[in-house]
């Protein structure tokens, strides 16, 4: 028996950046090679970053892609058989693809035959499906290549084709985005497929941020009894190096091989390597703090990627805000985020008083501009306009788009990006103002439920070992303070059963009796379906945020503005 070394690459690549994606490959690829690895396998889509989306239906894109593969080739270590993720043309739309380099030439392309076509993916629309595996033949072992959805279906035809091929190793390029409790959902898939194909499977899974995609890495070698024996960190570029026990090689020549798969023949020079200690494992994250890396990568990524070097949050002293802005701190430094405190008449003490705390505990610049004489200012403008009508929700809206003005002034004499603080819960029912607490770049929070919110600065605070964001802004109940004694149950029912409700209506898509039949008020859940299928429009308006749940507004949930279907009553 000998010592196969394997290299498992989770970088973090950006759309479009060829010339800097090869450039991160390359770097990988040297310490691969310094580490004696025979080899190298990268995410899915690494040349070009993924997803591209639209990108790849442009012909000069994919040329782009070619020559980028050609330059890529000829720099990487002779010493390393490469298989790297990239677009390439195909007979009627491009392919997604996974190249086999070896000694500065591409010897083999395989293209994913099953392209995924929900939530947040739309391969069919752009991409050609492959039609025939590509097994790779090195060094006596038999290397079968998948590109992510391939191993996601294990009874599948595209895993089946491969158990019989007496695999020595599946390789699998991924790029697959996070969401809460993922990693459970892409272990077990992953290890039924192991043991289909009765071979170790090393999947190498992207890391990083993508507009509102976190990629979470976690890349891992399973053993085909379907036992994990590596695994990469998560929310962090890594290269993991195993040692592949290979038995018995077993040659095979072109003559045998079958018809109905395409084959490629390597012969690359290595040598005998000492064997390396078992990789340790990653201790494993917490719901909340894999919730958290998710959302502290998605912004850092964005703001980077983007060309900002600060970011601005208005401060309420609510939880929401005060989330937004710990995160931020995180993510970026303090050096990096600027809050801002805009109370009027209706703003209590506690919040200001709360807002001024959480700046002094994060350590950033806050000040603060009272705006009740701009409002004052407007009602004196408008009221003449609506003579004899009641004050109503109207004089409220009036408050935060006052706010959204201010803060975006400042974003464009600062060229800071201005984070949205609204969560789930809210945009679900629109309880938020279009041009007003809604306005910023970049929404982070935005798939986060209220409860979570909760959940994560208790989490913050706890881990952190102090008090980050003050406990009273915590413990306070919930108000956007626009008119005296306002709170947040005055409109909504309380956020525990609220978001219970719309986790069945938006994230299992149930039907009015089946969220009842939950235990659920009748009144209480159709009034809460109402209020989501009412209020698309103003999700449509928003900015992008970080997807942490199974189905999130946008990408993930796609439904018409204008639309009197209303959700069924399901017969008993």
């Amino acid at each position: 028996m000998s010592v196969f070394r394997l290299a498992l690459a989770q970088i973090n690549t950006t759309v479009g950046a060829f010339a800097d994606n090869r450039e991160r490959i390359l770097s990988a690829a040297r310490e691969a090679a310094d580490a004696g690895a025979h080899l190298l396998v990268f995410p899915e889509m690494t040349l070009c970053g993924y997803p591209p989306e639209d990108l790849v239906l442009k012909k000069y894109f994919i040329r782009t892609a070619e020559e980028e593969l050609e330059k890529l080739a000829e720099s990487l270590p002779a010493s390393l058989v490469v298989i790297v993720g990239t677009p390439s043309a195909g007979a009627r739309r491009p392919r997604n693809a996974a190249a086999v380099i070896v000694g500065g030439k591409v010897a083999a392309t395989y293209a994913k035959q099953k392209l995924p076509n929900y939530g947040v993916f739309d391969e069919q629309r752009i991409f050609e499906a492959g039609t025939a595996p590509l097994c790779v033949l090195c060094e006596g072992l038999r290397i079968g290549i998948h590109i992510c959805e391939d191993s996601w279906v294990p009874e599948g035809e595209e895993v089946r084709k491969l158990a019989d091929l007496n695999l020595s190793l599946l390789v699998n390029l991924s790029a697959s985005p996070f969401h809460r409790g993922k990693i459970s959902q892409r272990t077990e898939i992953l290890r039924r497929t192991a043991e289909v194909v009765n071979a170790p499977l090393a999947y190498c899974n992207l890391v990083g941020g993508q507009d509102e995609l976190v990629f979470d890495g976690g890349s891992m070698v399973m053993g085909p009894e379907g036992q994990v024996r590596a695994r990469a960190k998560r929310f962090a570029e890594e290269l993991l190096l195993m040692d592949l026990d290979t038995g018995d090689r077993v040659e095979l020549l072109k003559s045998e091989s079958p018809e109905d798969v395409d084959w490629v023949f390597l012969s690359p020079h290595t040598e005998p390597l000492p064997p390396l200690k078992p990789p340790k494992p990653p201790p494993p994250l917490s719901e909340m703090a894999e919730i958290y890396e998710a959302l502290c990568l998605g912004l850092r990524d964005y703001t980077n990627k983007n060309g900002f070097h600060e970011v601005l949050v208005a401060i309420s002293g609510g939880i929401d805000s005060a989330l937004v802005a710990a995160l931020a701190v995180d993510a970026l430094g303090p050096e990096r985020v600027t809050g801002v405190s805009l109370p009027t008449r209706y703003s209590s003490e506690g919040t200001r008083s709360d807002a001024e705390e959480l700046a002094r505990n994060l350590g950033i610049h806050m000040p603060m501009l009272p705006i009740q004489t701009l409002f004052e200012d407007f009602l004196a403008l408008l009221s003449p306009q609506w003579e004899g009508r009641e004050v109503d929700v109207t004089e409220e809206n009036l408050q935060a788009r006052i706010r959204g003005a201010v803060v975006m002034a400042l974003s464009n004499k600062f060229s800071r990006l201005v984070l949205a603080t609204g969560n789930k819960s809210e945009l679900a029912t629109g309880y938020c103002t279009l041009y007003g607490d809604m306005v910023g770049g970049y929404a982070l929070i935005k798939d986060v439920p209220k409860t979570i919110v909760f959940d994560l600065c208790r989490w913050i605070n706890e881990t952190s070992g102090k008090e980050r964001i003050p406990v009273s802004t915590i413990e306070r109940p919930p108000s956007a303070e626009l008119r005296e004694d306002q709170k947040d149950s005055d409109s909504l029912p309380p956020y525990e059963v609220l978001d219970a409700i719309l986790e069945g209506y938006v994230e299992r898509d149930l039907g009015r009796d089946e969220i009842v039949a939950e235990g659920h008020d009748p009144h209480v859940v159709t009034r809460v379906l109402r209020l989501v299928d009412g209020n698309e429009y103003k999700r449509r308006q928003g900015a992008p945020g970080v997807k942490i749940t199974p189905k999130a507004f946008g990408r993930d949930r796609r439904v018409p503005i204008t639309n009197h279907f209303r959700t069924p009553w399901i017969p008993s």
